[in-house]
């Protein structure tokens, strides 16, 4: 049995920055993929199956729709085998969060799976079959830190990027990822006309305080209560940045020291005992 985690996907900034004609938003955002998260372990079998557990379980959908399974399928059409597998799912991330959770565990499998039937296969060419399953994908077969750009198919790798510690808090409302985009209108602000460059060898925090989450102010039309995450956030101790992640509800905020980041998910899970709290390492840039 091989087993992997797919870790939740963090947008420390996500710009909005046009519209194809075939609908699809263009985007350019940084992305890390903190430690933990969904774990996914497999064992071949004669066919292909999936079972759930873990604490969002119960929301995750029903089993035969899950993104696990097609990617699975997916994999086996692109290496021309029929190999068989049960896959194991713990899912720990809330759904529709902002945090990738269904395309990170989609990576996950294909990661897993590759590795499992001994496909050989290399990340490029796994991330060209997980755009066929989701704009998030490929970035999460990577699972290091990105500049993300396109509709999510262009990615570039950051060296030498820090370790920071982070929290990430929800309040386990569900946002609709369609409807913030179907919100989202033109004009539309490219790097340019912003004068905001991303620059992997500069200091991050300055630039990530002159960055910004796009789909923020629509989430906050759709989940008011969103704008109390960030608040209470951005009122802990040594927060260095408060932010919404994705489409939301998810929420982050940065730390300088992992004690800084424990005493502020404490103070936050204390409160409010019954919101997901995670205090998280982003570790420096790394294989997934």
């Amino acid at each position: 049995m091989l087993s992997s985690f797919a870790r939740p996907k963090v947008n420390l900034f996500l710009h909005v920055t046009g519209r194809r004609n075939d609908g699809y938003h263009l985007l350019e955002s940084l992305v890390v993929f903190p430690d933990g998260g969904d774990e996914l372990a497999a064992q071949l079998a004669d066919q292909i199956t999936l079972s759930v557990s873990g604490p969002f379980a119960d929301v995750v959908g029903p089993a035969q729709n899950n993104l696990v399974l097609t990617a699975a399928t997916i994999l086996n059409k692109h290496a021309g085998t029929q190999f068989g597998a049960h896959i194991s799912l713990t899912k720990n991330l809330p759904v529709a969060a902002g945090i990738g959770g269904g395309s990170a565990d989609a990576a996950a499998a294909l990661r897993l799976l590759n590795n499992l039937w001994g496909l050989d296969l290399g990340r490029e060419e796994l991330a060209e079959m997980g755009l066929k399953i989701g704009a998030d994908v490929p970035a999460c077969v990577y699972s290091t830190p990105l500049i993300m750009s396109g509709i999510g198919e262009k990615l570039a790798e950051i060296n030498k990027f820090p370790k920071i510690h982070i929290i990430l808090v929800n309040s386990k409302i569900k946002v609709s990822t369609a409807e913030i985009f179907r919100r989202l209108s033109a004009p539309y602000n490219s790097a340019s006309e912003t004068g905001f460059v991303f620059d992997p060898s500069a200091p991050m925090m300055p630039q990530l305080l002159e960055s910004r989450n796009d789909m923020q102010a629509a989430a906050l039309e759709m989940a008011p209560e969103i704008d109390e995450l960030l608040a209470l956030l951005d009122a802990q101790a040594d927060c260095q940045l408060a932010r919404m992640s994705g489409s939301g509800g998810t929420c982050f905020g940065l730390f300088p020291t992992r004690a800084a980041a424990e005493q502020a998910a404490s103070r936050i899970e204390g409160a409010h005992p019954d919101w997901w709290v995670k205090q998280m390492v982003i570790p420096a840039n790394r294989a997934p």
